[in-house]
């Protein structure tokens, strides 16, 4: 029944997409046979008043329709332009998380259960939302002291928002399912996992706590950083459904009149927002991923201070390796050595050749070394050499497409505020830092610790691995006489599992055709 259920809501949303015009919007032209047929007949049933809308309004006015966890899905996948591609992916980026408020007497019930406490025993004062979005919302209120009365931001989860989106995403993994079976050539995209990586995300986005670690953690790596910092978390009043920050006073980033009427350098203001976030990939593995103007602020002095920290990426070392080597390659026009870094770290199958797949990256370096070096973006360089990875079979990296989005709306923001900007010499002090650090005989050395450090671990781990690998052997000796065997238990899941997704699959295809004549009925 559940898979039942989700089929029924992957329907409807489908015939929402449909109706608001959506799939009609989709470039058509580049499809054959059945897809092409059903874009056809998307074009027909789509609504007269959708038909003068552009693409980006078609879409918000379809997520509208559908609720919260559709915004959360276009947002998701607006990072994750290696899915849906880069045009579709800009749209998405552009739906605003902008839902109504809800009453604050459910706030207030919300904080009490979260924190056990009353109200009045929390805040002085808890005043109307300032903001709400699909997850949450955003109070102002007031926190007593022993000497004082300061201003907070209280945000509060939104009622029954949970239930809602664990609802929706039983309709998002089949949706991924049938297209991991029907699609053959999406399955490089893992569309299954990309939607695991959605509910978990979201998960951690549904714990407030964790929002604030996020928080607590960026503040520490930068709290000797010059012109950048996230707000305080007042841990005491923050739960799993309510996170209370300091107040912060500030321009927002998107208020351009603003920032100039306030006296700011804008050019220094763009310069600090690109050095801090390359600071934050290359130096901390750690950065904020949702750095669009209006999560960004300008206080008095030209700091920028952060928030809403419910998308934040990691790297580790190796992935800031590869980052600046290949940044470094490309500024030095060693193509080869960018090559070689993707194979090193095993992004692209051993199959392929190194002096062929180093020329697919001339052909992307080249032009840009024809150009002013403020038109130049390191944004949709490495968009270009997504591009050309999946020539080679490169296999989907989440991490990296995330970072490669964000700094597509970080460098987005700094030409907002300087069109001259020049992200090459504004990179060049960090990058250049964190090479000579990591990559010279400095990095050497750290290498060496770090692998003494390893064999150290291996040698005190030395008793455990002789046993393990003398049961492995003896398990392998067994199977050499034997054959490979399955215990019962083991056979009859595997045979459940594989009927239950067969059958899943076909009755959702049923149910999705079965609903699409109905609507053909009722339009007829």
């Amino acid at each position: 029944m559940s898979s039942l259920g989700a089929a029924f809501r992957l329907a409807w949303a489908g015939w929402i997409l449909t109706r608001e015009g959506v799939i009609a919007a989709l470039p058509g032209d580049e499809l054959y046979g059945l897809p092409r047929f059903g874009w056809r007949v998307a074009r027909l049933l789509t609504r007269r008043r959708a038909i003068g809308r552009g693409r980006s309004e078609r879409l918000a006015q379809a997520v509208a329709r559908l609720g919260p966890s559709y915004v959360k899905l276009g947002q998701f996948l607006a990072t994750r332009p290696d899915v849906v591609g880069n045009d579709i992916a800009l749209d998405l980026a552009l739906l605003q998380d902008r839902m109504r408020t809800f009453p604050q007497e459910q706030s207030i019930v919300a904080i009490e259960a979260s924190l056990g406490r009353t109200i009045d025993d929390l805040y002085v004062r808890l005043g109307d939302p300032v903001a709400a979005a699909s997850i949450a919302q955003v109070h102002w209120a007031e926190v007593a002291h022993s000497d004082s009365v300061s201003k907070v931001a209280v945000k509060v989860i939104r009622p029954g928002v949970r239930k809602a989106f664990f609802r929706d995403l039983e309709s998002f993994f089949l949706a991924a399912r049938l297209q991991e079976r029907y699609i053959p050539y999406t399955r490089r995209l893992r569309p299954v996992e990309v939607t695991q990586t959605l509910a978990e995300t979201t998960k951690i986005e549904m714990d407030l706590r964790l929002e604030a670690a996020a928080l607590s953690e960026l503040g520490e790596n930068t709290k000797n950083d010059p012109g950048f910092r996230v707000p305080s978390v007042d841990w005491e009043r923050t739960g799993r459904d309510v996170l209370t920050l300091e107040w912060v006073d500030g321009v927002k980033m998107s208020d351009i009149e603003g920032l100039r009427a306030a006296g700011h350098d804008l050019k220094l203001i763009a310069a600090n927002l690109i050095q801090s976030f390359l600071r934050h990939t290359l130096r901390d593995g750690f950065f904020h991923a949702d750095m669009h103007p209006g999560n960004l602020f300008v206080e008095d002095d030209g700091t920028i201070v952060a928030v809403d920290l419910g998308i934040a990426g990691r790297l580790d070392k190796k992935e800031r390796r590869f980052l600046a080597e290949i940044l470094y390659g490309f500024i030095t026009r060693d193509y080869f050595r960018v090559a070689e870094v993707h194979f090193e770290a095993g992004y692209v199958p051993r199959h392929f050749n190194v002096a062929g797949f180093a020329q697919a990256i001339r052909a992307i370096g080249e032009p840009i070394h024809g150009q002013p070096a403020e038109t130049i973006s390191m944004a949709r360089l490495l968009t270009l050499l997504f591009e050309v990875t999946e020539i080679f079979d490169m296999q989907t990296r989440p991490e990296l497409v995330l970072l490669q989005k964000t700094m597509v709306v970080v460098e987005g923001v700094a030409r907002t505020l300087d069109p001259a900007f020049n992200m090459w010499k504004t990179s060049e002090p960090v990058v250049s830092h964190w090479i000579k650090d990591n990559l010279g005989p400095r990095g050497m050395l750290a290498d060496a610790r770090d692998g003494a450090n390893a064999l150290l671990t291996l040698a005190r781990q030395a008793p455990d691995l002789a046993a393990r690998t003398e049961r492995l052997s003896r398990e392998i000796d067994l199977m050499a006489e034997h054959g490979l065997r399955f215990d019962p238990a083991t056979a009859n899941a595997i045979g459940k599992a594989e009927a239950r997704h067969t059958r899943s699959g076909r009755v959702a295809l049923w149910v999705i055709a079965l609903t699409l004549v109905w609507i053909a009925v009722q339009l007829a």
